[in-house]
């Protein structure tokens, strides 16, 4: 991730945990042991007098979900089956008491999370304002972690998980995400369709650093001391040290490969499926955006670029119910255009 990238991906997950301090007062959470800590949230069940007034599904409410869209989700297996995927850095979070591991959409930083509150939600996929700006037809429902079938050169199939699949469209969500991941030269070389569909030259390009172990002696003076009291601006010290990493890495043996990996990959399930392809990110990740385009300035044929699309939260946020809109302002910072979002102000952990 290039210092821009990151420099934006910060910015974002420092207003998202603020807000989700803000959110999760009176909801049943954790937070993890990092610095700055991620809020994630777990499933509730449901209250005697939710039960009573027979309001609330019987699965409850989670703090992670607007409560209508966790309420059509626990009750479509097909959606529900998306909380099997377990957390990938469940490490860094404390056991939940109940013993249930933690999965990915527990999470206040999770795009899929984000995707399924807003299409999950009754009403938004029947809408045809939505259908239209996404280029949707049909009268199917959303299908998320939908697995492609992309073709190798060795005549096997890539299992690609895409984020969401909906009629025609298939869509990639990011929120907080540093980038589009990267890859090396010949695990994008090796689909089948690569050449037909990319100008090889014209992709994005990075160095991929082959990381080995280094002892501390190698970071000398700066790395051992300086970092623990010459900052008192916590930002400055991470640059700092993100400056010391960054020549540490310089100096390792480098492969060329491709940058914006998610994207080539997905392109190329689209084009195998006869299908477009969206990108879905905020727009306070400018730099997303230019990645996507990098991608498609590579594409060759005229057909295939009039298929791959790109639109913000915001822009989408537009065209979903209010009470919808109020949630993903006040949990995500993310307002129609033209609207300036709700302000919160920063708590301590204990919520003052």
């Amino acid at each position: 991730m290039n210092e821009r990238s990151s420099r934006f991906a910060r910015e974002l997950r420092r207003e998202l945990e603020v807000r989700s301090r803000h959110w999760a007062q009176g909801r049943a959470r954790i937070e993890s042991y990092g610095n700055p800590p991620v809020i994630v949230f777990q499933p509730e069940p449901p209250t005697e007098e939710a039960l009573s007034l027979g309001t609330t599904a019987e699965y409850g409410r989670h703090g992670n979900f607007f409560d209508p869209a966790y309420k059509a989700i626990a009750g479509r297996p097909e959606w529900m089956r998306r909380f099997d995927k377990i957390h990938a850095q469940g490490r860094a979070l404390p056991k939940a008491e109940s013993g249930r591991r933690w999965r990915e959409l527990d999470s206040s930083m999770s795009s899929d999370a984000l995707l399924m509150n807003v299409f999950c939600t009754p009403d938004v996929a029947e809408a045809a304002a939505v259908r239209r700006s996404l280029g949707v037809d049909g009268e199917t429902l959303p299908l998320f972690g939908w697995k492609a079938r992309v073709p190798l050169k060795t005549g096997r199939l890539d299992r690609t998980e895409v984020d969401m699949r909906w009629g025609s469209l298939l869509a990639e969500a990011k929120l907080t995400e540093g980038d589009f991941q990267t890859c090396k030269a010949s695990a994008a070389e090796g689909y089948r369709d690569f050449d037909e569909v990319f100008h090889r030259d014209l992709l994005p390009h990075v160095v991929l650093r082959t990381a080995r172990k280094r002892t501390a002696i190698e970071f000398a003076e700066e790395f051992t001391q300086e970092w623990e009291e010459t900052a008192i601006n916590e930002e400055v010290a991470r640059e700092f040290h993100e400056e010391i990493v960054t020549r540490a890495r310089e100096s390792e043996r480098g492969d060329i490969g491709y940058a914006g990996y998610q994207l080539i990959r997905n392109v190329l399930a689209a084009h195998a499926e006869g299908r477009s392809f969206c990108v879905i990110h905020d727009e306070r990740r400018p730099d997303l955006r230019e990645a996507w385009f990098q991608v498609m300035a590579a594409v060759k044929s005229a057909e295939m670029r009039v298929r791959l699309k790109v639109i913000t939260w915001q822009e989408l946020a537009a065209l979903l119910p209010e009470p919808l809109q109020e949630f993903l302002d006040l949990k995500y910072g993310i307002v129609r255009p033209g609207k300036i979002g709700a302000r919160i102000y920063e708590t301590d952990r204990s919520g003052n």
